[in-house]
């Protein structure tokens, strides 16, 4: 199964942000993944509180529906004052936002589950007869010209349904201290540059940086270099695609600067994972790098893991080649719709972590998609309810502790630095630093060699 991708746009994210009153989006369903199906959908979308459903038109509409009722395949009409139908886009795609209230809230949605989204008892009707196809009706709950609403093309090239939550409110206080000064960014970049393994045959940490395509792996890695080097900078390949951009073990030191020393740690980037087997990073593959079987540059082949036998293979690893803690990033939007089996797979992936004892730490990426409101203020990561849920749930679904989840913004579209941003940055890899001296303290200390 492709990624499960919002097709709205920032703009367009924030347009139907207004409409709203300012409110957060998950994606709960889209068509053309899960199938253009009724019973899909309820089994998406029921239970799930407010909903907004999009449809998009070949000719260039946005246009659906919003309630604040949940779905629950009831087979009754639902009363809802809020609900209302939209237009976000006209022809060819000109933005143009057109909010149609509901007049009577009598009967403002039809829940039935052979129906998809039905708004009005077919003011709006989207997935008519499980097909990619809408249907609409001016009605008395809904008084509008049909035209104005989707050019009458109701043949639909998607369908999205987004469950809405109210991102306006934030916790009083919030639930983790921060500092946020640059006195505080310097005092954690210090600490960094100064760590030492205390094992002298450690001169360097390993951090194996792990997790689904897109999540932000090799973004993590280039936001860290950013913030030593001083400016925005991309060594690790970083993109988004149905499939992995990184194809090749890579090991990356990090520098103090351009031309600064090495800092005591180094990021190991790998493939993301997939749900299909014989496709990206496999478990055992896994094995081999915790071990530092695995060569830096290795051009991995998910049909066939590297063998003891395999050109390259590092036989005798020492402690310095193995891996001292794993990160697992995760899309903080899309944990909720992570396919089945892509789910069982990081658990395994985790199981077989644990098996090595070696301490995990979870970075749950994009805080400013879950939360709008923090593309202005991320000082108010640890107030933001919609943030904390995120937590909540990916500590339930990952089976890991709370403790060892931390969010996390990287550079990605930014061309400057930003003090606060590093900040939740650089607090990142200071726990990792933090779990893997724990790892190393379950070696033998070494005593230092006397000079000659």
């Amino acid at each position: 199964m492709a990624a499960v991708i919002s097709r709205l746009t920032q703009d367009e994210v924030k347009q139907l942000q207004n409409l709203l009153g300012s409110r957060h989006f998950t994606l709960l369903y889209k068509g053309s993944i899960h199938g253009y199906n009724a019973s899909v959908f309820h089994a998406k979308c029921d239970d799930q509180g407010p909903t907004l459903a999009v449809a998009y038109n070949g000719s260039g509409y946005i246009f659906g529906g919003f309630t604040c009722k949940s779905f629950s395949s009831s087979g009754v009409y639902i009363n809802d004052e809020k609900a209302f139908l939209f237009r976000l886009k006209e022809k060819d795609g000109v933005l143009s936002p057109l909010k149609i209230p509901v007049k009577t809230s009598t009967g403002a949605i039809y829940d039935h589950s052979s129906n998809g989204p039905n708004f009005g008892g077919g003011a709006l009707l989207l997935l008519v007869q499980n097909t990619a196809t809408a249907a609409t009706s001016s009605n008395n709950t809904y008084t509008y010209n049909v035209a104005d609403l989707h050019g009458n093309d109701v043949g639909l090239i998607e369908c999205e349904v987004y469950r809405v939550e109210d991102i306006s409110s934030f916790l009083e206080s919030p639930w983790r201290k921060i500092t946020w000064t640059t006195e505080e960014r310097e005092k954690i970049m210090e600490e960094i540059r100064t760590y030492k393994p205390y094992l002298n045959s450690v001169p360097q940490i390993r951090i194996l940086v792990i997790g689904p395509i897109g999540a932000g792996k090799s973004s993590f890695f280039n936001s860290v270099n950013s913030v030593f080097r001083g400016y925005v900078t991309s060594q690790a390949i970083a993109g988004s695609d149905n499939t992995s951009v990184t194809t090749q073990y890579r090991t990356y030191p990090v520098k103090d600067g351009r031309d600064g020393k090495p800092l005591p740690i180094i990021f190991c980037d790998t493939m993301g994972i997939e749900e299909k087997s014989g496709t990206g990073l496999e478990i055992d593959e896994v094995s081999n790098i915790i071990k530092g079987h695995v060569p830096d540059r290795y051009q991995f082949n998910p049909a066939a893991t590297l063998r003891p036998d395999s050109p390259g293979y590092i036989k005798n690893p020492s402690l310095k080649d193995q891996i001292h803690c794993v990160a697992f990033v995760i899309d903080g939007c899309k944990i909720e719709i992570l396919p089945e089996k892509l789910e069982d797979k990081l658990k395994q992936l985790r199981r077989k972590v644990n098996q090595f004892g070696v301490p995990q730490l979870v970075l749950l990426t994009k805080v400013d998609e879950i939360c709008p409101a923090l593309e202005e203020d991320i000082q108010c990561v640890y107030k933001s309810k919609a943030v904390e849920k995120q937590m909540r749930i990916t500590a339930e679904k990952l089976g890991i502790p709370l403790a060892q989840i931390l969010p996390v913004k990287n550079y990605c579209s930014e061309l400057d630095l930003s003090s606060e941003v590093d900040i939740l940055i650089l607090s990142a890899v200071r726990q990792l630093i933090r779990l893997a001296e724990s790892y190393l303290d379950n070696f033998p200390f070494e005593k230092p060699k006397k000079e000659l």
